[in-house]
């Protein structure tokens, strides 16, 4: 299958790269930059120059190939004003690939986050978020979904809060950053709230296998860790990098701080027996043991 994948540079998308490689597929792949171009071609793939703002050639890169994966997505600036830009960004591109896509029968694949339900682990079947300041991300899906009506075999992956490789990645880096930064391994609340884990290379071949069979409008949990409790994640970040661990005030994390307070745990129990996926490689904590001071 000739692939046209977006993000395909990043923590997730360069584990995607490899593994459709690594599967007999071609991935062409968005490349907003030389440098990214250079980055897509070391990685084994054909770059298409643009950015997600170019839905012009979204959509060319989508009628040319098999099939779409859409990763992509601007986290470089962590404020809330760029927040909603880098969603509103999101919805137009997947908005014009799954466009593109119409009566194709191809598939598409798209990811958001898992969601959190009180008091007991989400499930592939309870409804994303309509609050919050990412909420935006699970309506870009809950309308790519909806193009199983209309032609197109899509799928959605839910990613955990952290998508990790060798101790980076995902809502664990961003404290592992934050404490590089504070010089204080800090987390909201009391640390007891969970969030779930992934390996990138365990993501990845998920993606794929969405990609390859997945039922047309159906969603899966790429989890791992079911839920590993903030403080503990703090602990093992503050133990390597030679920090103090604390709480510290939910203000400090920006417009991520009341998704980093909230209790998260997710559930990949009917991904696993339905579609056969199992992780294996390492969990977030032993993953974290890979950090350099």
């Amino acid at each position: 299958m000739h692939v046209l994948l977006t993000g395909a540079t990043g923590t997730i998308g360069s584990a995607v790269t490899a593994e459709l490689l690594a599967h007999g597929h071609t991935v062409l792949a968005l490349a907003r930059s030389d440098a990214s171009a250079d980055a897509v071609r070391a990685l084994g793939a054909e770059p298409l120059r643009g950015s997600l703002a170019d839905l012009d050639v979204l959509q060319a890169g989508a009628r040319a190939a098999d099939g779409v994966v859409s990763l992509a997505f601007d986290h470089a600036t962590p404020d809330a004003t760029a927040l909603a830009a880098s969603v509103s960004q999101e919805a137009a591109a997947v908005a014009a690939l799954g466009d593109a896509l119409v009566d194709t029968g191809k598939p598409l694949v798209v990811v958001s986050g898992t969601p959190a339900v009180p008091g007991r682990a989400a499930t592939e079947s309870d409804p994303l978020p309509t609050e919050g300041p990412v909420a935006g991300r699970g309506r870009t899906v809950t309308a790519a979904l909806a193009l199983a009506e209309r032609g197109v075999r899509v799928s959605s992956v839910r990613m955990p809060r952290t998508v990790h490789h060798r101790g980076t990645g995902g809502f664990a880096g961003l404290l592992t950053d934050a404490a590089r930064r504070s010089g204080v391994a800090g987390y909201p609340g009391d640390g007891s709230q969970r969030w779930p884990a992934v390996h990138a290379l365990d993501a990845a071949s998920l993606v794929r296998t969405a990609l390859e069979s997945a039922p047309a409008g159906t969603s899966w949990h790429a989890v791992a860790d079911e839920g590993d409790a903030v403080r503990d994640i703090a602990a093992v970040v503050g133990r390597r990098l030679g920090l103090p661990v604390r709480a510290v005030p939910t203000e400090e994390f920006g417009p991520f701080g009341p998704v980093f307070a909230a209790d998260q745990s997710a559930s990949s129990a009917h991904t696993r027996a339905a579609l056969g996926w199992e992780p294996r490689h390492p969990g977030l904590l032993a993953d974290l043991e890979l950090l350099e001071p």
